[in-house]
């Protein structure tokens, strides 16, 4: 992660409030960003009396130091974070809270389906504004293709396991994604909002290291 630019993150679902706790510590005592993901509330509560330098996101079920600042060269480049339904929030607001801990600014869309496909419509200048763009949709997943069918940049699709039972637990929308006729859709795992953040976080980096050796040259 260091070698990339990105903070670390501590996986939190399987470890115990002091596992989490003391990572934590060593991390912010180290003077780097603290990200901890799948939290729940009880868990994040034991780890807030021991580490009270974390805030806690209940709806993204994250752990996490106070939001760098975006620098004055990357303040311009800000990522739409669209979700189909209100019940992708969780898993975008993931994606969101890592980009914001690294530094990167998020614009949040939420509730763009294609359901109602004149929402998405209001959103073509964001879309062709964006330097990269993240895509959060359970149910039949078709929102990151259509969204990358009218972007002329990146495309990250995040399935969710939010659907009905033929939806087998976000199978169904990650093979839709994957099989996507869509020029520059690329996908992460079922539910992976952090991976899809890391993804857009190292995009928005090359943006900007070709940005400065443009203005470095000659």
């Amino acid at each position: 992660s260091l070698r990339k630019g990105i903070s670390e993150a501590i996986y939190g679902e399987n470890k115990t409030p002091d596992q989490i706790a003391s990572i934590a510590k060593r991390m912010h005592d180290m003077g780097q960003a603290v990200l901890v993901t799948r939290v729940d509330e009880g868990k994040a509560g034991q780890v807030l009396e021991l580490a009270p330098f974390l805030q806690y996101n209940p709806v993204a079920r994250v752990l996490h130091t106070q939001y760098e600042r975006p620098t004055e060269d990357s303040s311009h480049l800000i990522v739409p974070i669209f979700t189909a339904g209100t019940s992708d929030i969780p898993v975008a607001e993931e994606a969101a809270i890592t980009l914001e801990v690294n530094g990167v600014s998020v614009e949040r869309r939420y509730d763009c389906g294609v359901a109602g496909i004149h929402r998405l419509a209001d959103q073509f200048p964001v879309i062709q504004e964006a330097p990269v763009i993240i895509a959060v949709a359970g149910m039949d997943g078709v929102l990151p293709g259509v969204i990358a069918g009218m972007a002329s940049c990146p495309v990250i699709g995040v399935p969710t396991s939010v659907g009905y039972g033929a939806h087998f637990n976000g199978i169904s929308p990650l093979l839709t994604m994957l099989n996507s006729c869509s020029q520059g859709l690329t996908v992460v795992n079922v539910d992976n909002g952090f991976g899809a953040a890391c993804a857009a976080l190292l995009m928005v980096k090359k943006v900007l290291a070709a940005g400065a050796k443009g203005r470095s040259s000659p």
